[in-house]
């Protein structure tokens, strides 16, 4: 893995934030992938808080994402908190 790019093995996606059930400290302010992306908008987006809370609902950003999962849970999307993003629309 590159130190300066660690995020080259993930896969770059759009992602959308929509309001979902709070969980735990996370708030209700959720991400996803969006209709037509690799992955299904089923699936629910591990992200940073501040990205998905700077800005309105509906927001699209591109990121660098891969599959994972924990135990007893269904598999979804990870990005590393401090990485880059962008602000699609």
């Amino acid at each position: 893995m590159s130190s300066s790019k660690p995020w080259t093995p993930y896969r770059q996606i759009v992602i959308e934030t929509y309001r979902g059930p709070a969980r735990g400290g996370h708030g209700s302010v959720r991400a996803r992938p969006v209709a037509g992306e690799f992955y299904p908008p089923t699936m629910s987006v591990e992200c940073s808080k501040e990205m998905r809370t700077s800005f309105p609902l509906g927001t699209k950003f591109r990121i660098y994402a891969k599959e994972t999962s924990r135990e007893g849970s269904p598999p979804f999307l990870y990005t590393h908190y401090s990485w880059p993003y962008e602000v699609i629309e």
